[in-house]
């Protein structure tokens, strides 16, 4: 259209809302489905890492995460797919450390 200007406006990339909220050493839970019981299996896990990598040529948070029911294998998620169970409980380490 004349006259009008296109402007880029930064917008957060897909997850990273929920990756705000989510740290290493939380714990989180999955859900996966099971057809054989006809419902959804929960899972949990610790986080290890969180960051942003571009996957189908579009930016996105992953959270790799250590399975409690597997801890010899970790798993990506989309950041978005978690939910939080218990937040890693940091300041109190770090009072425990300077006291």
């Amino acid at each position: 259209m004349h006259g009008w200007c296109l402007i880029m406006i930064k917008k957060d990339n897909f997850g990273e809302i929920a990756a705000k909220k989510l740290c290493v050493g939380d714990i989180v839970e999955w859900s996966k489905w099971n057809s054989e019981r006809g419902d959804w299996d929960m899972y949990y896990g610790i986080i290890t890492s969180v960051k942003n990598e571009i996957k189908s040529n579009r930016m996105v948070s992953i959270s790799k995460v250590l399975p409690l029911h597997d801890s010899h294998n970790e798993i990506e998620f989309f950041t978005l797919s978690l939910r939080l169970v218990s937040a890693n409980q940091r300041e109190n380490i770090i009072n425990e450390i300077n006291n």
